[in-house]
């Protein structure tokens, strides 16, 4: 029986090492992106870019509208993108966004017989977001085995966050050895339509001192100036 697995993909470098790693374990890969309102949606275009070369079976863009609640610097264009590092979780941290990410990725799991869901989520190189630690993984794998038919009568699902315990060089290394061109994604949290990163925000600071610290050239296109 074929092995399947749902993506959680941003187009970001994270989900895309995700990605690659589970494509490397034999996995046919469904991946799944978010259209929610998002202030960077270059980072949509290059989920796509990252699902055709790295060779999935299925990519879906559920659309979403977190921005009506906002709460976000990544919803609430009132918000301002920060660009020096902060105490505390900060104003990029989306409401919720991981929890209902993973609630959908559980249904369209089902669907399709798949036994697991691939998360990006990290807890080295991170932002602050509780939805980044490993116990929200361990709480939310809890839920989906009570609320889901696979979960009461077929065996489970997993929800699998392999970059957990990495840092960002060495998620970079990973990728790397997985033939991953990350010149293809988009992390920056205020990246322009064409993809050119601000080289500012918290995002692309954690980027660029992960490929320093990898000893990797990086690929990153930025704005100039």
């Amino acid at each position: 029986m074929e092995k399947r697995a749902v993506i959680l993909s941003s187009g970001g470098l994270d989900s895309t090492t995700v990605l690659a790693m589970a494509r490397a374990e034999g996995y046919a890969c469904y991946t799944l992106s978010f259209d929610y309102g998002q202030r960077h949606r270059a980072e949509l275009n290059a989920a796509v870019r990252v699902a055709a070369a790295l060779g999935d079976v299925e990519h879906k863009v559920v659309s979403l509208n977190l921005d009506s609640i906002g709460g976000s610097a990544l919803t609430d264009a009132a918000i301002a993108v920060p660009e020096e590092a902060s105490e505390g979780i900060p104003v990029t941290y989306v409401p919720a966004r991981n929890t209902v990410f993973l609630a959908i990725a559980l249904g369209w799991a089902e669907v399709l017989n798949a036994r697991d869901i691939f998360i990006g989520v990290n807890a080295v190189d991170y932002s602050g977001y509780p939805d980044c630690r490993p116990a929200f993984i361990e709480a939310f794998e809890r839920v989906a085995n009570l609320a889901t038919r696979v979960g009461v009568e077929e065996g489970g699902i997993r929800i699998r966050a392999p970059l957990m315990e990495l840092g960002k060089d060495a998620i970079i290394r990973r990728g790397m050895e997985l033939g991953v061109d990350y010149g293809l994604t988009v992390s920056c949290y205020q990246a322009t339509d064409e993809g050119l990163a601000c080289g500012r925000c918290d995002a692309c600071r954690l980027r660029r001192e992960g490929f320093a610290a990898a000893g990797v050239a990086d690929p990153t296109r930025y704005r100039k100036g």
